[in-house]
């Protein structure tokens, strides 16, 4: 039930003559819910003759706003957003496992392609889930007959219960004093160099397993790549990518097959064999620290990817599906840290101590002079919320696919084709741009000059909100 003034509030909005063009400005923005508001007008002009073909003023809309997306990725803060986003994500991904679209050639579903997982070290004993689709599902750590029932501080090292992932308890320690919090925090800041040693150290491992040197090897062999950082519910990241081997470009062909003589399940097994030997030493925090020298955790798994794959059912082997892989993948493009950090009960404390623990280090880190322009740990107290993991969330290499730039302009393209359409045709309808033939697409140039004033951020009152949320419900249902 809705508090009596924002009843008021949406009374007042269904009330007024201008109800239909406020809906149209909740749909354009694709039902986002924190739109950005801003006011002010702008001109397209045909650059050849000068001539102004339209004019547009907030003036003209409802309340004399207009609304734009806030284009958050993150699901948590807006699904619309975050939904146009994975999708962009997923697009990207699948352009460069499968080809056939987005400027990448077909031929690419041929290259050997592997689907990598790298995790972090066990840092102490943390509740586990049962595996998804088990009806029975497993305990969460049994009682062993080593005899080691209780940890130093006392307290049991096993757990019979069977955790569901929506728990509480899952990524929580069995012991707190137990678990290495300090070097947990230390893994997180170096991972990102973890991986770019992983990439280097698996370009090394092509080299000698082809005989050649690593210049020989480049003339022959690339590696592209694209992959997403996902939080863990114990707080740690782990790796998700998908790694492809091309040939050098050349001048007729941006994705020109490998020479080489073996496929992905040769290259599955280089990825295991490269990310186990890779190695970062950490600087420690200061004098009373201690260097760490880090690794990937033990749990390293590399699946083949290939067309031929059960796209339905992965789990009975013989490799991925690019569609499903590429799925997969987009999914982690909308979460962040803050997704854990939301939790209740004992697995967000265990978060909150991570934070807490991370701010002393920083500290710690200051004042021995290591978050200095020069320092390495330059920065660490700005990612504090990103639980002490300073790298981006995706990335990929230049010529794995296409770029998240390129497809939001064919969007933008798109739009403003139906706009001139709908302009043409002189009402709302709207004639779909594709259908023309070349000549008409050939349009002259156009500059768009405007002006405009940021105004602020979500709908203007809460009923506007509430009654942009129904609509978006309304927008999934259909």
């Amino acid at each position: 039930m809705l508090p009596a003034s924002v009843r008021d509030q949406v009374h007042d909005r269904l009330s007024r003559p201008d109800l239909g063009r406020w809906l149209g400005q909740v749909e354009q923005v694709g039902h986002c819910a924190h739109p950005i508001r801003v006011t002010g007008c702008s001109d397209t002009i045909d650059a050849t003759t000068g001539v102004v073909l339209a004019s547009y003023s907030s003036g003209s809309e409802p309340d004399g706003i207009t609304y734009l997306r806030c284009g958050n990725r993150r699901r948590a803060v807006c699904p619309s957003c975050s939904f146009q986003y994975q999708g962009d994500v997923f697009h990207l991904i699948m352009a460069g496992a499968a080809g056939g679209s987005k400027d990448v050639p077909a031929s690419v579903v041929t290259h050997p392609l592997v689907f990598a997982t790298l995790t972090a070290p066990s840092f102490g004993l943390v509740h586990a889930a049962k595996k998804p689709g088990r009806s029975g599902g497993r305990r969460c750590r049994p009682r062993s007959g080593d005899g080691r029932k209780v940890c130093p501080h006392g307290r049991p090292r096993w757990c019979m219960a069977v955790h569901q992932h929506t728990d509480p308890l899952v990524g929580d320690p069995l012991c707190v004093d137990c678990y290495d919090y300090h070097a947990q925090l230390v893994w997180q800041w170096w991972a990102p160099e973890l991986w770019r040693r992983f990439t280097i150290t698996l370009r090394r491992q092509l080299a000698r397993h082809l005989g050649i040197s690593e210049a020989a090897c480049r003339r022959r062999v690339r590696v592209q790549f694209a992959k997403v950082a996902e939080f863990q519910r114990r707080g740690l990241v782990h790796f998700h990518a998908l790694i492809r081997l091309d040939g050098p470009p050349t001048a007729t062909e941006d994705y020109p097959p490998p020479r080489i003589g073996f496929g992905a399940d040769t290259l599955a097994e280089l990825v295991e064999t490269a990310a186990g030997m890779v190695s970062c030493e950490a600087a420690p925090v200061d004098a009373q620290d201690v260097p760490r020298l880090l690794r990937f955790g033990r749990q390293v798994d590399a699946r083949p990817v290939h067309d031929q794959a059960d796209r339905d059912h992965p789990e009975q082997g013989g490799g991925l599906h690019p569609e499903t892989v590429s799925a997969y993948v987009a999914k982690y493009a909308t979460k962040a840290a803050a997704d854990v950090l939301d939790g209740t009960g004992s697995a967000g404390r265990h978060l909150v101590q991570l934070r807490q623990v991370l701010g002393r280090l920083v500290v710690r880190a200051t004042i021995a002079g290591l978050t200095g322009a020069d320092g390495p740990y330059k920065g660490w107290g700005r990612w504090v919320d990103m639980l002490g993991f300073r790298g981006h969330f995706a990335t990929k290499s230049r010529r794995y696919s296409t770029t998240l730039g390129r497809l939001r302009q064919v969007r933008r393209d798109y739009t403003r084709r139906r706009h001139l359409d709908r302009q043409r045709a002189g009402d709302d309808s709207a004639a779909g741009w594709a259908d023309r033939d070349d000549q008409d697409q050939a349009e002259p140039t156009t500059l768009v000059i405007g002006s405009w004033r940021f105004a602020g951020i979500g709908w203007l009152t809460t009923g506007d909100a509430a009654l942009a949320a129904a609509s978006a419900a309304r927008a999934r249902d259909d």
